[in-house]
C-alpha cells in the first residue's frame, strides 16, 4: 500500500496530451491512459503535498460507476480495472496501479453537465440573490442545504483555469447544439437519479455531481471521472441536517484548514500538516468503501 503521494508522473517514450490539476493525460496512439494523480487543489490552487491514494479513490470509483451505469449509458472506458495493462505500459505498472484508465478518444462537450438535488455551494449563493439557480426559479423558504423539490441541470462553462461559471439552459444549447443539449441534459439527470437512490442506501447523500461527455463517432458517452468525492457533494445521510452546511467526504478539511490561515489564496499554496492530510484521506476512502461495499485494495 502507497504511503507517499503520487504527484508527478512521467512515462518515457508516452507523448504526454495534458497535465491538470489532478490528472495526466497520455497519447497511446488509437486511445488514452488517464492517470489520476493524488495531487489536491483548493481555491484553484494546487497544494505542494497530496493526498495519498487519493488518486485510487477517484480512478476506481469510476470505474464501479461506469461499470454500474454502463446498461444505460455508454462510457468512454476501454478495459476494465481488473484488466492488465497493455505491453508498452507494463514497465510503469507500479506507478499505473489502481490510478489509470484506458479510454477512448472522444470530443468533449464544451459544457460541464451539473445535476443539483440539494441547495448547496454557488446555487445556495444564487438563490440567496434572486431565488433562482442558473436563472431557474424555485420555490420560496427554502434553506441551504434543502432537498430541492426536484433535481435541477444547471450547466456550466468549462475553464481552463480558475472556477468553471453557470450557465442558462439557453447558454449550453448555443455552444453545442439543441439537440445535444436536450440530450446531455436527459443523460445527467437519469444518472443522477440512479447514483442518488444506489447512494442513500448505502448511507450518502449525493448533494450535487458534475458529469461531462463527449461524442465518439456521433454517439453521447460519459467520459471523464464519474461521482467521485471531487466531482460531487457527498454528504453523510445520518448526520444530515438541512438549514447550513453539511459534513462531507470530500477535500473540505482542506478548505476548512486554509480558511483559518492568512494565506490570500494565490499561489504558491501553502504545506498542509500532517494531520489534515490523514482526516482528508480517510474521508475519500470512507466514501469509497461505503459506495462499493469494500476496501480499496
Amino acid at each position: 500500500m502507497a504511503t507517499e503521494p503520487l504527484l508527478q508522473l512521467d512515462l518515457p517514450g508516452i507523448p504526454r496530451l495534458k497535465s491538470g490539476k489532478v490528472r495526466e493525460v497520455f497519447d497511446l496512439g488509437d486511445s488514452l491512459l488517464f492517470v489520476a494523480t493524488d495531487r489536491i487543489s483548493a481555491f484553484d490552487c494546487i497544494m505542494p503535498n497530496g493526498i495519498p491514494r487519493k488518486g485510487e479513490v477517484l480512478t476506481q470509483l469510476s470505474h464501479f460507476w461506469f461499470a454500474q451505469t454502463a446498461a444505460f449509458q455508454p462510457h468512454h472506458l476501454l478495459a476494465r480495472a481488473e484488466d492488465p495493462l497493455p505491453p508498452r505500459l507494463q514497465p510503469y505498472s507500479a506507478q499505473l496501479a489502481r490510478r489509470s484508465m484506458i479510454v477512448k478518444k472522444a470530443r468533449p462537450l464544451a459544457i460541464e453537465c451539473v445535476v443539483r438535488g440539494y441547495l448547496a455551494g454557488s446555487g445556495w449563493k444564487e438563490y440567496r440573490a434572486r431565488q433562482t439557480v442558473c436563472g431557474l426559479r424555485l420555490p420560496p423558504g427554502l434553506t441551504e442545504s434543502s432537498e430541492l423539490p426536484e433535481p435541477i441541470f444547471t450547466p456550466a462553462t468549462k475553464a481552463e483555469s480558475g472556477h468553471d461559471l453557470n450557465i442558462s439552459f439557453a447558454e449550453a444549447a448555443r455552444l453545442v447544439g439543441a439537440g445535444r443539449a436536450e440530450q446531455a441534459r436527459a443523460a445527467s439527470l437519469k444518472l443522477y437519479a440512479f447514483a442518488r437512490d444506489y447512494a442513500l442506501r448505502r448511507g450518502i447523500i449525493i448533494a450535487d455531481t458534475k458529469f461531462e461527455f463527449g461524442l465518439v463517432d456521433d454517439q453521447l458517452v460519459l467520459i471523464d471521472e464519474v461521482l467521485t468525492p471531487d466531482s460531487s457533494r457527498f454528504w453523510p445521510a445520518d448526520q444530515y441536517r438541512p438549514g447550513a452546511g453539511q459534513p462531507s467526504f470530500d477535500k473540505q478539511f482542506v478548505r476548512d484548514y486554509l480558511e483559518t490561515l492568512s494565506w490570500d489564496k494565490t499561489p504558491p499554496a501553502p504545506p498542509l500538516p500532517p494531520e489534515v492530510v490523514a482526516r482528508t484521506q480517510a474521508k475519500y476512502l470512507e466514501a469509497y468503501e461505503r459506495l462499493t461495499g469494500r476496501k480499496l485494495a
